[in-house]
């Protein structure tokens, strides 16, 4: 009952802090004329763009497949796919369940142990990490002065003037006090019988580290590597091709999308549902850089923002239907 109540005072705050972001993106709009801008959006562009959405998502499922295989197990690819789906589904209602969501899915449908398929998704997203810091290598080469003095006025900065109280000695002695207790706690529980949630825990560890093991293992390093750099350039067209749904977005060139693909990565890996107000308050800001009016750049978060999170919508929706249908209801 109580993990139940944390479960849900957690979500409701996330909630409230990402409304607040919206709320504040959209303070002092027009409403009527950002709705107006969005049902005038180019229908092609688009379209185009929720096609390479999904893409993407083909994409990561092949690779999330790539990963399994070194460890003796071969799902069924539309399967991993209908996991993936459900997956960023469910991150709509919590922030990072559907990594959870996923593995689960895909165990039952497949008969895959649960903590192997987390040590995937863990490299999928040290890797995915790894790709967004080297997009924004790139974004630094080519603009430096707007990367930077944008990291510093719209994250570093509201950041870091919201975190101000960890300056007091009290916050630095929780990490100790913890740390102090883990190494009491193991010295006194030494010897006798492990407990059953201490064999859990070890056997967790070690079925992640068999995930972690995977990438060394894996065969087809190669298309691994280039399911990696497709997923990041789809995400960089899904980014460009929707500048050209609107008049005022439709001169920005690749080295605005690149930007753009950057602060949004920066907004969809808030702690939020989906991504909701962070999305857009980050993208919005970061569009003026290039001459786009904050209205304007407010009118393409939202557009891209909702034809995205309708696309997950509707398949992950479809993808639920299908797993019930397949029996796999467990």
């Amino acid at each position: 009952m109580r993990s139940r109540l944390f479960a849900i005072a957690r979500y409701l705050i996330l909630l409230m802090i990402g409304l607040g972001l919206l709320w504040l993106t959209f303070r002092g709009q027009d409403l009527n004329e950002v709705l107006g801008k969005i049902m005038h959006a180019n229908p092609f562009w688009l379209a185009l763009s929720l096609l390479l959405g999904l893409l993407a998502f083909i994409s990561r499922a092949v690779r999330w497949v790539l990963l399994m295989e070194p460890l003796g197990k071969k799902p069924r690819k539309m399967f991993a796919l209908y996991a993936l789906l459900i997956g960023y589904f469910a991150n709509l209602a919590i922030p990072r369940v559907g990594e959870i969501t996923r593995c689960g899915v895909l165990s039952k449908s497949d008969n895959i142990p649960f903590n192997s398929l987390i040590g995937t998704v863990i490299i999928e997203r040290i890797i995915d990490l790894v790709m967004l810091m080297l997009t924004m290598t790139i974004v630094a080469i080519l603009e430096y002065d707007l990367l930077i003095g944008f990291l510093q006025d719209k994250v570093i900065n509201p950041i870091s003037s919201k975190l101000s109280f960890l300056n007091n000695p009290f916050f630095i002695l929780i990490p100790v006090l913890i740390i102090g207790f883990i190494i009491l706690f193991n010295k006194f529980s030494k010897g006798g019988k492990a407990s059953p949630w201490k064999i859990k825990l070890k056997q967790f560890f070690h079925e992640i580290g068999n995930g972690f093991r995977s990438v060394l293992r894996m065969k087809q390093t190669g298309w691994f590597i280039f399911h990696t750099f497709f997923i990041w350039t789809i995400y960089f067209l899904m980014t460009w091709v929707c500048f050209f749904c609107l008049e005022p977005t439709a001169h920005l060139n690749a080295n605005a999308g690149l930007f753009v693909l950057v602060a949004g990565g920066l907004g969809m890996s808030a702690p939020v549902q989906g991504g909701i107000g962070a999305y857009h308050y980050i993208v919005s800001q970061g569009l003026q850089l290039f001459d786009v009016s904050l209205t304007d750049g407010i009118v393409y978060a939202t557009l891209v923002h909702t034809s995205q999170t309708l696309l997950v919508v509707v398949l992950g929706c479809f993808s639920l239907i299908m797993i019930s249908l397949s029996g796999s209801k467990k």
